[in-house]
Parts: C-alpha cells; sequence; structure tokens
C-alpha cells in the first residue's frame, strides 16, 4: 500500500439524472401508464375528450355569433349550424345582472356593491388591517346603507320596490343575508341542542327536525302563500323579506348540524384542561371549544354555504326574478327566438353560478390549509 491520496482540485460536473426518471415520457409513464388499469382509463378517458371538446369549442366559440353589426337580434342566431348566441348575453345583460331595476338608478346598485367589496375585503385577507372596523363596518352600518341604496326613498333617492329587483343582485342578496344569518343562528342551535335545560335542548332539537324534515321549496311556497293568511287584516308584509326569513331559518337548521359534529368531535380532554384552568362554561365554549370545533368543520360550512347559494334559484316559484328566472325570462322574448339562444343563457347562468361556487371552495381550502395546524392528515 502506499500513503499517497489524491486531491481534486476541480468539481466534476454535474450528471444528468437518468433519461427513464425525466421528461414528458417519464412522467406519462408514472402517471398515466403506470399499471395495465391506468392505461385503459387514460384511454378512455382521451378519448371521451377528444369526443367531447370539439363539439363543445365549436359551438361556443368556433360557431358562435359574437357580433350584431345589423341589429339583426334573434334572426342572427337562426342560420343554420350556428352556434352559441352571444349577442343575447351582450344585449340583455344588465337585465341578468340587475334584474327590473331602473336603469339610471344602477349606479346605486355599483355603489353598493363597491362599497360592500371594499368592507369585506379586509375580512377575508387574513394579514389586512382594521379588521374589527371593516368588521363592526360591514355587519352593522353597511346593511343599512345598502338597505337605502336599494330601497331608495331617503336623501332624495328615487323609491324602487323589492319588486324590481332581480338577477345577479339579487341572488347575492339573499345568498348573503342567508350566510349571515344562518351561520351564527346555526351555532345557537347546535350548542342549545347539547345544553343540560330540556327546555331549551327540546326546543333546538325540535326547531332542527322540523325545518330539515320539510324541502325548501315548500317553505318557500309557505312562506309566500300560507303566512299571510295569518296575520292581522290590513297587514302585509313584503314576499321578498318572507322568502329570506325562510331560507335564512332553514338553512339555520343545516348549520346547526354541522356545528354539532364539530363540537361532537372534540375531545373530552379539552374541557377537562379548561376546567383545571379555572375557565366557566361561557369561556370554555367561546375562547377553546367553539374555535376548534369551527375548523374541523370548515368544509361542512362552506358546503352549506355553496347549497344555499344555488338554492336560491328556487325563489322563482314564489314569483321573485332572480338570476335564473332573469334568463329564463329573458328567454321567452319572441326578438331573441332562436334555436340556441335559451341554451346559450343557461350556459351563462351555469358559469356564474360555479365561478361564485368554485371561488368559495378555493377560499374554504385555503383556510384549511392556514388552520391545519397540525391536524391534517
Amino acid at each position: 500500500m502506499t500513503d499517497t491520496a489524491f486531491v481534486r482540485r476541480e468539481m466534476e460536473p454535474t450528471l444528468p439524472p437518468p433519461v427513464r426518471t425525466t421528461g414528458i415520457g417519464a412522467w406519462l409513464k408514472a402517471n398515466l401508464f403506470s399499471t395495465p388499469g391506468n392505461a385503459l382509463l387514460t384511454l378512455v378517458a382521451a378519448a371521451f375528450v377528444a369526443m367531447i371538446v370539439p363539439p363543445l369549442y365549436n359551438f361556443l366559440i368556433a360557431d358562435a355569433v359574437w357580433s350584431d353589426p345589423e341589429g339583426l337580434r334573434g334572426e342572427a342566431c337562426r342560420f343554420e349550424g350556428v352556434g352559441a348566441c352571444w349577442i343575447f348575453i351582450q344585449a340583455r345583460l344588465n337585465f341578468f345582472i340587475y334584474g327590473f331595476y331602473p336603469t339610471e338608478e344602477i349606479w346605486r346598485l355599483n355603489l353598493m356593491f363597491l362599497i360592500g367589496i371594499v368592507l369585506i375585503a379586509p375580512l377575508l385577507i387574513p394579514r389586512a388591517p382594521f379588521k374589527r372596523t371593516a368588521a363592526l363596518l360591514f355587519f352593522v352600518v353597511y346593511p343599512f346603507v345598502a338597505f337605502m341604496l336599494l330601497a331608495g326613498g331617503v336623501f332624495g333617492l328615487r323609491p324602487v320596490r323589492s319588486g324590481e329587483w332581480g338577477g345577479l343582485t339579487l341572488t347575492l342578496i339573499i345568498s348573503l343575508i342567508g350566510i349571515i344569518v344562518s351561520m351564527p343562528l346555526g351555532i345557537l342551535l347546535a350548542l342549545g341542542r347539547q345544553s343540560k335545560l330540556p327546555a331549551i335542548r327540546s326546543f333546538c332539537i325540535a326547531f332542527i327536525e322540523l325545518w330539515r324534515a320539510v324541502p325548501l321549496i315548500t317553505v318557500l311556497f309557505m312562506a309566500s302563500v300560507m303566512f299571510p293568511l295569518f296575520m292581522p287584516q290590513g297587514v302585509s308584509t313584503d314576499t321578498l323579506m318572507r322568502a329570506i326569513i325562510g331560507i335564512c331559518l332553514f338553512e339555520s337548521a343545516y348549520m346547526a348540524e354541522v356545528v354539532r359534529g364539530g363540537l361532537q368531535a372534540m375531545p373530552r380532554g379539552q374541557y377537562e384542561a379548561a376546567g383545571a384552568l379555572g375557565l366557566s362554561k361561557p369561556k370554555t365554549m367561546g375562547l377553546i371549544i367553539l374555535p376548534q370545533a369551527l375548523k374541523h368543520v370548515i368544509p361542512g360550512i362552506v358546503n352549506t354555504f355553496i347549497a344555499l347559494f344555488k338554492d336560491t334559484s328556487l325563489v322563482s316559484i314564489i314569483g321573485l326574478f332572480e338570476l335564473l328566472n332573469t334568463v329564463r325570462a329573458a328567454g321567452s322574448d319572441p326578438a331573441w327566438s332562436s334555436p340556441t339562444h335559451a341554451v346559450t343563457g343557461y350556459i351563462f347562468a351555469g358559469f356564474l353560478f360555479w365561478a361564485f361556487c368554485f371561488a368559495m371552495s378555493r377560499y374554504s381550502i385555503y383556510m384549511e390549509e392556514r388552520l391545519h395546524t397540525g391536524h391534517k392528515r
């Protein structure tokens, strides 16, 4: 043996990874063709995409009618082989968004939406400043400001009846009020169902089971038709108000069960630890148990919100023109009659519903990632 040693003075160039583990081919093999079963499913999915995508592209884009320079309206979409009638959406866009709201007063709705976005943005962004101020303004002051802008009759604003509200605006109003009201009411019902006081527990159980036992369409029908029969003679209530109250009570029952699932998932040790610290029962529930329970049921809560947003389309049965009903009403206009204008309207409405629901879903995932604190599996 020799004591001679070799010391490298220059670094050797980095060798590339093996060809079989990198590149598009390797990714396809690892993810799509790893087994004969996966390969078969990949081929079936590719065939399905190849069968569906080209016709959709032709209908929505290639063969669609995008402009109407001659003012033909429905006639421009009556030719053979014509795709989506997007000029129908362009012409009736204001109706789909604002309903029958007077055109010269639409600035009030835009201002209402702008104020709402400015106030709610700090509440949705975790590190945004002035959260308490924004929360106070949004939940206490903003409802009155929004109602004044919507209904008018004050500060020289022209009065606008709730029957003239419609479109996406009405859908957002109903869903937002339903979400804001059903959440705290559902929490109270869930806590009441676990109360040791028989009267409170029995009332909450009866309330939850009653509202969960009937479909929402029945609730809306009863609120619109039956409720006025029990009112004193000469006393009338607004149809929209009755519908909103019915939706809030209905959704609060489902929210209560979601929250109750989170409360029952909490280990007994959390209660015992809070008791060892000398915390009272209200402080234990408000500071220890409830925050953790709500964190665990974020998917269920957001799922209830998404269902509420979609269920707003049912108010059309009591004569309210929310988004879907405005699309249906606009489609009955003879001037726009064509083979594809109705389908185009429903596609537009479906896309709006999907956009809002997808946004809520993605925000839910974001909050889960931020708040999982080691509990995620």
